[in-house]
């Protein structure tokens, strides 16, 4: 139930804690939604920070919500709205990223851009999400 300091983000708190269901529910979306993703290296970039064991854990606890309120089923904007879908996702996301930038590494980077590729290349369908965060 949302207090008046909450603003509805308690799913995407209590799955954040759930690090393997996040994963798993991540690379579903993800390779369903990507083409319509501006913001897609971003939010690999986090994705990889958040499960880089070398990231504090508050670091990733940040990141993991952010994700998690991508990866849930309702937002408050629906994800299936033309253009406007994923605005709430996006300002989520770039919150969470403004407050830990210091801690998406170079590292991180690289492999959001090589996950990319790697999509483009072998299609969403031949892509397991299974390029592993630098180890540090």
């Amino acid at each position: 139930m949302a207090t008046e300091h909450s603003v509805g983000f308690e799913p995407a708190e209590r799955l954040a804690k759930d690090r393997e269901s996040v994963r798993r529910r991540f690379w579903i979306k993800f390779k369903r939604v990507m083409s319509q993703l501006p913001f897609a290296e971003d939010l690999l970039a986090a994705y990889y920070c958040a499960f880089d064991r070398q990231t504090p854990r508050q670091v990733q606890m940040a990141l993991l919500g952010a994700i998690a309120y991508f990866i849930l089923p309702f937002d408050f904007i629906p994800d299936m709205l033309p253009i406007f879908g994923f605005t709430d996702d996006a300002a989520v996301l770039a919150t969470a990223i403004r407050l830990v930038a210091t801690h998406i590494t170079s590292e991180h980077r690289d492999a959001a851009r090589a996950a990319l590729k790697r999509l483009g290349s072998e299609g969403a369908d031949g892509f397991d999400g299974d390029l592993n965060p630098p180890q540090g």
